[in-house]
């Protein structure tokens, strides 16, 4: 069988060596350091273990048998870093880190070949792969605390300072957590992903958070092979780019002693300060970047020398042979023999079963469970603490606004559960820019209602990894366009967590925006967007949009109930120009405001997910809104019944999933359907509204009316743009009468 260069280095560098007076492996294998000949014997074997994965991945690969050949070949020293840390302290690794999974897996007592099997079922996209069942090759399994992660960007670091945050928060509220309270969080990632914008996040976070007095126990590994695929790092670009406030630790990561003592040292600086670190180790690239990377094309002759007489399975295998602890024949022996015995495994994992249907597939995505839910959603805190946490019970304060309904409704969750965290920016002391969280600072403690840096990256990172450590975060996103700027967090690392883990790891999370336009007085692009469509996009994720009081604070107990229940990932829409709205038809005759539903009448009042509400009994036209379209379009509706036009409307509420049964119930009793949608005409609700009519069989008229391709824009220009309640009138006469009135 042909061998490439990185395997034939090691018969020959290996074979070279001179063997050293014995040494007795309970002393350290060289002098200065902390690491024994004995631990040294059993970090080669993973060490060589993970090596060999790669060689079978790329041999496996021939076959059209495997489906991963991005390797750890020059990363494995982070098996140093693995025996650092304890089995239950929390690692999210980047793709790079199979030594690093090897040796955990041996630190909680697993055989050799688990560790392995693990990994090759994942080459082999294998069913019966024990994190993601075949759907991706990542380092992950629940019972070794490794959450995994897709992230080739490094956008798991904000995650990962979430996961530190909430080690620490937990224990501060004496709240239950997977992970004990004097856990370290780890992360590693490449050189090139340090430079993202989620990597900066993570890392300013972290340091922002200590600045501020904050215990946040992370560490940041950076595995530093000087490339990004064919991009150079600058030399010491790392080490100057590196945030100044977090602590400092480097090492060689081709020398498994120096690794070894310095990631000691980082991790015992972490643990006992409750403090943030920054792990340096400069490695080498073997093998390339993946199986199809052909580095000659890139690299000169000299430069991929320079890396293999740095390979670190060589470095670790001198260490033993001058320790007099291995002799080089039997070190050759021994890669032999594990070579066969891995590519034996990696025929035996190419024959497991495979993921066959769509069902199986997708079956961890999102679960729904909607008995569950509703269960959940129906449990109220006892009566003295409903009592303690509001100064008048809010069933007893008369007609509330959209906001109070959702400040009411979260305060309610709050007095329910202990684990429930509200922050975002402004949301503590000032109480939202819009006065939604008024008041539950003084009620809830700083601990759980707190202020974030400007960052949405960072407020969805620390949601993220606070919901994977058990608790339940309720973020605030100021506006609906900031979202855009941290979209992937949800995009790239909630909504994948479960399908990625087959539900052993969930991020329940439930992601408050501002959104929508029509502000008055106030606005602009960044204050005034209706763009939903990268949202609705995501799989698995719950959108809703609630319009009226009574909805919000209803379909908000259902949106945490699906986030305790299911795991589920939900983004709350809330239409700004509505949260202090209170008229309908006419000034002061309150038809926007509704009562608070106590608890004795949740159950009646239950917002399932994917159920719409309707209004009115019209038999000619059926209006199918949503947000600010549901008041215009009741507006409208009035206007046109007055006009012997009889319209019913159809408030979706629930945006993704569609709720597409009570859609074509409506759509069946008039025969016509306008959608009045406020989102852009290319990209908006009602390309799928329309969808999922024709698709369920519906062949009655269909028009709709939306708001213009265009960004939203100051002051009464917005109006030229935007769906108006004019709009949908003239639509509505056009679809019944064929003119425009």
């Amino acid at each position: 069988m042909v061998r490439d260069a990185v395997e034939t280095h090691f018969a020959d560098a290996v074979g070279a060596l001179t063997p050293g007076p014995p040494r007795d492996p309970g002393l350290p294998v060289r002098p200065g350091t902390g690491l024994t000949g004995a631990r040294c014997r059993e970090l080669f074997a993973v060490q060589l273990g993970s090596r060999l994965l790669d060689v079978a991945a790329r041999l496996m690969r021939e076959r059209d048998e495997g489906f991963y050949t991005i390797g750890s070949s020059g990363h494995e020293g982070n098996a140093a870093v693995a025996a650092a840390l304890r089995v239950d302290d929390p690692a999210l690794l980047h793709y790079r880190s199979g030594a690093f999974y090897l040796t955990r897996s041996a630190q909680a007592g697993r055989l050799a070949e688990e560790g392995l099997r693990d990994v090759l079922l994942g080459i082999a996209a294998s069913a019966e792969e024990p994190i993601a069942g075949g759907r991706h090759k990542v380092f992950g399994h629940p019972g070794l605390a490794v959450v995994p992660q897709t992230s080739t960007i490094a956008s798991h670091l904000p995650r990962a300072v979430g996961v530190g945050f909430a080690i620490e928060r937990a224990r501060m509220l004496g709240l239950p957590s997977p992970w004990p309270g004097d856990a370290v969080a780890v992360c590693s990632f490449g050189d090139a992903s340090m430079n993202h914008a989620s990597a900066l996040t993570g890392l300013n976070t972290a340091a922002y958070g200590r600045f501020r007095g904050l215990q946040i126990p992370v560490l940041f590994v950076c595995e530093d092979n000087g490339l990004g695929i064919s991009v150079k790092t600058p030399p010491e670009w790392v080490a100057q780019a590196r945030h100044p406030l977090l602590e400092y630790f480097q090492a060689d990561g081709c020398d498994l002693a120096e690794t070894y003592d310095a990631a000691l040292r980082a991790v015992e600086h972490v643990r006992v300060n409750r403090a943030p670190a920054f792990l340096h180790l400069r490695t080498v690239r073997l093998m390339g970047h993946a199986g199809s990377d052909v580095e000659i094309g890139y690299r000169t002759r000299r430069e991929i020398a320079a890396d293999l007489d740095r390979d670190p399975l060589v470095r670790t295998a001198r260490l033993l042979v001058e320790a007099g602890l291995a002799a080089p024949d039997e070190l050759l022996a021994r890669y032999e023999a594990e070579r066969d015995h891995v590519l034996k495994l990696a025929s035996e994992c190419e024959r497991r079963p495979r993921l066959a249907t769509a069902a199986e597939v997708m079956a961890p995505l999102a679960p729904r469970r909607p008995e569950a839910v509703a269960a959940e959603a129906l449990r109220s805190a006892p009566a003295e603490a409903r009592e303690h946490a509001f100064a008048t019970l809010p069933e007893q304060e008369g007609r509330l606004t959209v906001a109070q309904a959702v400040n009411r409704a979260l305060a309610d969750a709050m007095a329910l559960d202990p684990g429930v965290l509200v922050f975002g920016e402004d949301v503590a002391r000032k109480g939202g820019v819009y006065g939604v969280t008024r008041g539950l600072l003084r009620r809830f403690g700083a601990e759980r209602v707190f202020d974030m840096l400007l960052d949405e990256q960072a407020i969805l990172g620390l949601a993220l990894g606070a919901g994977v450590s058990g608790l339940l975060p309720v973020p605030e996103i100021q506006y609906l366009a900031y979202l855009h700027n941290a979209l992937d967090q949800i995009r790239g690392e909630a909504s994948t967590m479960q399908f990625f883990s087959q539900g052993a790891y969930r991020n329940p999370l439930v992601v408050r925006v501002a959104s929508y336009a029509y502000q008055k007085g106030f606005g602009g692009h960044f204050h005034n967007d209706n763009s939903i469509a990268a949202l609705r996009d995501i799989p698995g994720v719950i959108v809703a949009s609630p319009a009226r009081p009574d909805d919000a604070a209803a379909m908000l107990r259902t949106c945490l109930a699906a986030a305790r229940a299911d795991g589920s990932v939900c983004v709350f829409l809330e239409p700004i120009a509505l949260y202090h709205t209170r008229d309908l038809y006419e000034e002061d005759d309150g038809g926007w405001l509704a009562p608070y539903v106590p608890p004795a009448r949740w159950a009646e009042t239950h917002v399932p997910v994917g159920r719409a509400r309707s209004y009115g009994d019209g038999r000619d036209l059926t209006i199918v809104t949503y947000g600010n379209g549901l008041r215009m379009s009741l507006r409208a509706a009035v206007k046109l019944t007055a006009e012997d036009m009889g319209c019913r409307v159809l408030d979706l509420r629930w945006l993704s999933p569609l709720p597409v049964d009570d859609l074509m119930r409506a759509a069946e009793l008039t025969g016509r359907v306008l959608i009045a949608d406020e989102t852009r005409h290319s990209g908006g609700v009602s390309e799928s509204v329309i969808a999922a009519l024709v698709d369920n069989g519906f062949r009655g008229p269909i028009a709709r009316v939306t708001s213009q391709d265009s960004f939203v824009p100051l002051g009464p220009a917005a109006d030229t743009v935007l769906l108006s309640e004019s709009d949908i009138e003239r639509a509505a006469r056009k679809l019944l009468h064929g003119v425009i009135l």
